[in-house]
């Protein structure tokens, strides 16, 4: 497979020192799983670091941004910005799903589990400019294509994550605290799914999908406030 790197540097306005880091940033764990002869990494790590630098970066955006915000109101926004299907939807504007090193079997699966490795892409994607352009460009990365577009129309919506937003709804409505189940969880550790249920009283409400405990009593709390149009 030929990367097209530079069209990948003009969409992004970065341009690699060395590309090897990009390579390694599109490279998923299945693509080397059939080729284990050939001498590249995965983007595991890269990912682990991406999550990490978006995390401070937002945070430090966040707290300059909105000095009489409360904690707990930052809290939320943050998760807002970083969770899956945020990076997920950022990485499809991108186009990145056309750079990456896939397996054929992942080629072929358009459905939620290409949005996980699209949103992790996205994670690594951010650890690979860190390191090699350091932490102005990344900021300047993380600003221009997740911070800008987002952060306002998100401050519109409100700062309420869905699971808060559910809870307060579920208590006013009903006057019941919503309970939350993993009903089924899959997959090796470096890439764990999770359905979990939320309910009132005994009866299931609705249900929701995630790479985390916490993603998929979100997913399942946003489902919930669709279900009992409470959004």
């Amino acid at each position: 497979m030929v990367i097209n790197y530079a069209k990948l540097e003009k969409i992004i306005g970065i341009k690699f020192k060395n590309r090897e880091i990009l390579k390694e940033a599109l490279t998923h764990r299945s693509y080397l799983n059939e080729r284990p002869k050939q001498k590249m990494k995965h983007n595991e790590r890269l990912e682990f670091l991406g999550d990490a630098v978006l995390e401070l970066i937002v945070t430090e955006y966040l707290y300059k941004k909105y000095p009489l915000t409360a904690e707990g109101e930052l809290t939320n926004f943050r998760a807002a910005l970083v969770k899956a299907p945020t990076l997920f939807q950022v990485a499809s504007d991108l186009g990145l799903n056309s750079f990456l090193f896939l397996s054929r079997g992942e080629e072929k699966d358009l459905g939620k589990a290409r949005q996980y490795i699209l949103a992790n892409a996205m994670e690594a994607l951010i650890g690979a400019i860190y390191l090699d352009r350091g932490y102005d460009a990344t900021r300047s990365f993380i600003e221009k294509f997740i911070l800008l577009p987002l952060v306002e129309d998100f401050k519109t919506k409100g700062l309420r994550d869905a699971k808060s937003l559910f809870q307060e709804k579920a208590q006013e409505m009903e006057v019941i605290t919503p309970v939350y189940k993993i009903l089924s969880e899959w997959g090796p550790d470096h890439n764990k799914h999770f359905i979990a249920g939320v309910y009132l009283g005994d009866k299931l409400i609705a249900e929701g999908e995630g790479a985390s405990k916490q993603e998929a009593h979100q997913s399942a709390a946003e489902s919930a406030l669709k279900k009992k149009k409470w959004n």
